[in-house]
């Protein structure tokens, strides 16, 4: 259980980073075709469906290469 805490404590370390110092490297998320956004005067809702697909299969990629 902790290596695996430390593994995502590492993970989460370098995704803090890298959006720090490349602010455009996630400007794709929530603006994919299949994202919904609903603005109003009031409110913005954003469900980001089709940019959550992708970012599942990346990971799962990912994920099993690093488990090979």
């Amino acid at each position: 259980m902790a290596k695996w805490l430390i593994g995502a404590g590492v993970v989460l370390l370098l995704l803090g980073v890298a959006l720090h110092y490349a602010p455009g490297l996630l400007s794709w998320f929530g603006k994919l075709p299949g994202d919904i956004r609903l603005e109003s005067e009031r409110s913005n809702t954003y469900i980001p469906i089709t940019s959550m697909i992708v970012l599942s299969v990346v990971l799962t990629v990912l994920v099993n290469l690093f488990k090979r």
